[in-house]
């Protein structure tokens, strides 16, 4: 029995991910990839709005057609978190290389695009400012304490409690933005590098009309501006909670800023004070203020200038500077967005050839897409929404 976990429990978060594999491999016993993933997010951080925000759920078929702007970091955390063996590893081509990013990459995104015709544009974080240091060294001081915890856990057999650790640990290397760059561009779906962050940039070209919406799990994309923030965009999502050591299922939502702005009787300026309140990954929050306390404040005294004393020395010093990047982020002006054909040869070449995936299984989903890019009605071609 596994420790602090039912095993029928365990046994559906550790496997869900690859059940459609098949036993012919290297590394685990597992060589080919899954067909679907089953799993969707990790947690990383991000601005707490949940308890304020209004929040449609909706289908993938409601989505049909749709075209977004998905931060591609998020995602790529999000996989290297899930897709894991059942003692926590990562998945690994022959050389040890890793290969879960790729897995979740390939698969979801394909779903999406030839079953759902979404029209994906993955957007990537460029140098981050100096106040999102702060963020990043305290994700950097999680991972590092998750590793240990999770090697003391498998030292002792206790796979409930390594897994919860394990899916903590996930690293977007420089390595693995290059591999999901490669296997984008070989896909023929379209992407870009942002100046700074990926959810700004992916919320400007929303609002700009290039894209219907922002693909992201975190809120900060309203704050960028996005109109339409849709989450959990996957084939069947749950969450794994570390700390409690359970799964919940996810279905996508949808997150409309106007309707927000209007329910909340707030404008988008007074919400980036509502979520500098709760904090940033650009400040620190104010203690003991959370979403509903921060709300109330701003509109009571309309903005951060003018809230009590013992709340506003709490405030950064840089308030403006904050606000500036929400409000007026460094972005790239996109004026179109190219859409190139997908090269089967090359997706082969990469993922079979060079990091051990299923000869078939690569071929088949080349083909899907290939197909895709040549009906317009069906795919990728036409960027409309």
């Amino acid at each position: 029995m596994v420790r602090g976990l039912s095993r029928g429990l365990f046994e559906a978060g550790a496997r869900a991910l690859f059940l459609q594999y098949r036993s012919r491999g290297h590394n685990a016993g597992l060589k080919s990839h899954p067909t679907e993933l089953e799993f969707d997010r990790a947690p990383v951080l991000g601005v707490l709005l949940t308890p304020i925000v209004l929040r449609e759920q909706t289908t993938l078929k409601a989505l049909q057609g749709k075209s977004f702007a998905v931060d591609g970091n998020i995602e790529l955390h999000q996989f290297l978190a899930i897709i894991r063996k059942r003692d926590g590893t990562l998945f690994t081509d022959p050389h040890g290389r890793v290969t879960s990013h790729l897995i979740g990459l390939f698969t979801r995104t394909t779903r999406l695009i030839t079953e759902y015709r979404m029209r994906l544009l993955f957007v990537f974080d460029g140098k981050p400012n100096l106040l999102k240091r702060r963020t990043v060294e305290a994700r950097r001081i999680v991972r590092q304490k998750a590793e240990k915890e999770y090697g003391a856990a498998i030292s002792r057999g206790d796979y409930s409690t390594a897994w919860s650790k394990a899916v903590m640990t996930g690293r977007v290397t420089g390595d693995v933005l290059d591999d999901a760059k490669k296997l984008l561009t070989l896909m023929g779906v379209p992407w870009l590098e942002a100046l700074e962050d990926a959810e700004a940039q992916a919320s400007h070209m929303a609002s700009n009309g290039l894209v219907w919406g922002v693909g992201s799990k975190d809120y900060d994309s309203l704050l960028y501006g996005a109109p339409i923030l849709a989450r959990y965009l996957t084939i069947t999502g749950r969450e794994y909670l570390p700390v409690q050591r359970k799964i919940r299922p996810l279905k996508p939502e949808l997150v409309n800023l106007q309707k927000n702005l209007q329910a909340l009787g707030i404008t988008r300026e007074q919400l980036v004070d509502v979520a500098i309140l709760v904090g940033t990954d650009f400040n620190d929050g104010v203690y003991g203020v959370g979403p509903k306390k921060a709300l109330a404040l701003i509109r009571r005294y309309g903005s951060l200038d003018k809230v009590p004393a013992e709340v506003r020395t709490q405030v950064p010093t840089n308030l403006e500077e904050v606000r500036r990047l929400f409000l007026k982020p460094r972005v790239r002006d996109i004026s179109e967005i190219r859409q190139t054909p997908p090269d089967g040869d090359g997706l082969v070449r990469f993922l079979f050839e060079e990091r051990g995936f299923s000869k078939e299984r690569v071929i088949k989903v080349a083909t899907r897409l290939s197909d895709s890019h040549q009906h317009p009605d069906r795919g990728l071609t036409e960027w409309l929404h």
